[in-house]
């Protein structure tokens, strides 16, 4: 199916536009009805494009039957400027699924491979979705972390920005994601000093002047979230995200696509775990699920206006 049957826009002309006038799109993930709609209205509400993320094991989870109808359900038209994106492909044949779902953009993670061996695969990725106007993303470093099955690693190196022109052309990626020191998952850094690789990135987009980079594993893990699951039962300790100055300067070095998916997971646990405490009596699922939802959309509007500084 053409993404474009879906009111969809591939990320082409939005990223050229975040580097024009410095500003990062955000790509949330979602899982479900709830945390979809949360972020369409988000989204709409601040006129802010937004790529909605959907890595394999989501895709699994939701079914592609599914996912194509809460998509179909949206109503998008190419003025809201959304794109529906394959965070973390893990193959060929896991992008040729998205692109063929109706997918227009897809990430090809080829991050652990040797370089020669990431090129090519993203090569081959580039190859065939430019046949169907899909944007292609691609990753060079490696971040640590875990985020799920299908986005996990022990190790980490930054990328080498003498790597990356030659990465570019070789592949005809559309996009970048750089390892500058973030990492995925709700526990990125050991302290509060820790700032990430402005160096790396700057050296990196005097390499790539104009060309779209992206910060993956960059969830802030905003310390309200954390203290409200802890306060209701959670045990998440010494949780620590990327801190939001630091994800603004990123912003005006060329990262023009952050990605987010902690925050959410974190906001909508946050809102279930208060409404189930303070209400023990209620089994209505509408109204514990409406609390999370409340949070990831209320999380979502903050990002886009302080974080990534694309609302309107």
């Amino acid at each position: 199916m053409d993404y474009k049957d879906f009111g969809l826009v591939n990320t082409k002309r939005m990223f050229a536009d975040a580097l024009k006038n410095h500003y990062a799109v955000p790509a949330f993930n979602f899982y479900n009805m709830e945390t979809l709609s949360a972020i369409i209205n988000a989204s709409r509400n601040t006129h802010s494009p937004v790529i909605l993320a959907v890595s394999e094991s989501a895709l699994k989870y939701m079914g592609p039957d599914l996912l194509r109808g809460m998509i179909w359900g949206l109503n998008l038209s190419p003025n809201d400027n959304i794109a529906l994106h394959l965070d973390h492909g893990s193959s060929f044949e896991s992008c040729v699924t998205a692109i063929k779902l109706g997918f227009s953009s897809v990430m090809i993670d080829g991050s652990k491979l040797p370089f020669d061996a990431n090129a090519d695969l993203v090569k081959t990725v580039t190859e065939f979705a430019h046949q169907y106007d899909v944007s292609v993303e691609a990753e060079l470093g490696t971040l640590s972390g875990i985020e799920d099955e299908n986005t996990q690693s022990t190790t980490s190196s930054y990328t080498n920005p003498d790597d990356v022109v030659n990465f570019v052309e070789r592949t005809n990626a559309d996009s970048l994601a750089i390892a500058i020191g973030t990492s995925h998952g709700a526990y990125k850094r050991k302290s509060d000093n820790e700032e990430l690789r402005f160096d790396i990135l700057a050296a990196v987009a005097k390499q790539l002047p104009d060309f779209p980079l992206v910060l993956h594993g960059a969830s802030s893990v905003p310390e309200h979230f954390i203290k409200t699951i802890n306060e209701f039962g959670g045990q998440l300790t010494n949780a620590r995200g990327i801190a939001p100055d630091q994800l603004r300067r990123a912003v005006q070095m060329n990262i023009c696509k952050i990605n987010v998916d902690s925050d959410s997971r974190l906001a909508f646990t946050a809102g279930v775990r208060q409404h189930l405490a303070q209400n023990p009596e209620n089994f209505n699922p509408r109204d514990y699920l409406a609390a999370g939802r409340k949070n990831i959309y209320e999380n979502c509007l903050d990002e886009i206006k302080n974080i990534m500084q694309s609302g309107k």
